[in-house]
C-alpha cells in the first residue's frame, strides 16, 4: 500500500510530465527550461530537481510516459473497434494517424531534431526511441491482427508506421488533412489488399 508522501511524489512526478509535454509543444526543446516546466507544474523547483536532475531526464522520462499512455489508450480504443476486417483496418489507421499528429509526436519530433547535435540526448533517446518504435509496431501489428509469419507483412506494417511518420511531419507547420486523407484513403485500399485476413 503506498503511503500519502508517496502518492504526493507520483502526483508531483505526473504534473512535471505534463507540463513537460506541453511546453515541448508549445515553445519546443530551446524554449523549455526546467524552471518553465516547474512554474506550469506548479511545484518546486526543488521538488524538480530531486524527481529528474536534469532537463534531458525529464524530457526523456516525459516522452516515455506519454508513449506509455497513448498505447494503452489506443489498446483501449480497440475495444471498440468494428468485427469487420476492412471497418477495423480503416479505424485503425484512423487511430495511428491521429497519434502521429499529436503532442507526443509533436514532442517526439522537438526531442529529435535537438538530439541530431546533442550527443548527450542523443545517447539517452536513441534507445528510448528503440522501446518506443518496437512497442508501436507491435500494437500496430496486433490491431491490425497481421499475421508477421507471412512473406512482406512485417515489412507492410513498417511501411504503414513510416508513411504515417511522414504525413505526420508534413503536418507540423499547418493542418495536412487536405492532402494527407486522400493518401490515407489509397493506402488502406492497398494494406487491405496487403493484408490477407
Amino acid at each position: 500500500m503506498r503511503t500519502p508522501q508517496q502518492e504526493r511524489s507520483r502526483a508531483t512526478q505526473a504534473r512535471l510530465l505534463a507540463a513537460t509535454i506541453e511546453c515541448l509543444v508549445e515553445r519546443g526543446w530551446a524554449g523549455t527550461t526546467t524552471t518553465l516546466i516547474a512554474e506550469r507544474a506548479g511545484v518546486s523547483r526543488g521538488a524538480q530537481l530531486h524527481h529528474y536532475p536534469t532537463k534531458g531526464d525529464l524530457v526523456l522520462a516525459a516522452v516515455g510516459h506519454l508513449a506509455e499512455r497513448r498505447a494503452a489508450e489506443l489498446r483501449a480504443e480497440a475495444d471498440a473497434l468494428p468485427d469487420d476486417r476492412r471497418q477495423r483496418l480503416d479505424r485503425v489507421i484512423d487511430m495511428l494517424a491521429a497519434a502521429f499528429t499529436g503532442p507526443l509526436f509533436v514532442a517526439a519530433l522537438e526531442l529529435w531534431v535537438a538530439a541530431r547535435t546533442d550527443p548527450d540526448l542523443r545517447r539517452a533517446l536513441v534507445p528510448l526511441e528503440a522501446r518506443i518504435g518496437r512497442e508501436m509496431h507491435r500494437l500496430t501489428v496486433d490491431l491490425l491482427g497481421a499475421d508477421e509469419r507471412r512473406p512482406r507483412v512485417r515489412e507492410t506494417v513498417q511501411a504503414t508506421l513510416d508513411l504515417l511518420r511522414g504525413l505526420g511531419v508534413a503536418n507540423l507547420l499547418n493542418d495536412d488533412s487536405p492532402r494527407r486523407n486522400p493518401v490515407l484513403t489509397a493506402w488502406k485500399h492497398q494494406l487491405a489488399a496487403a493484408l490477407p485476413g
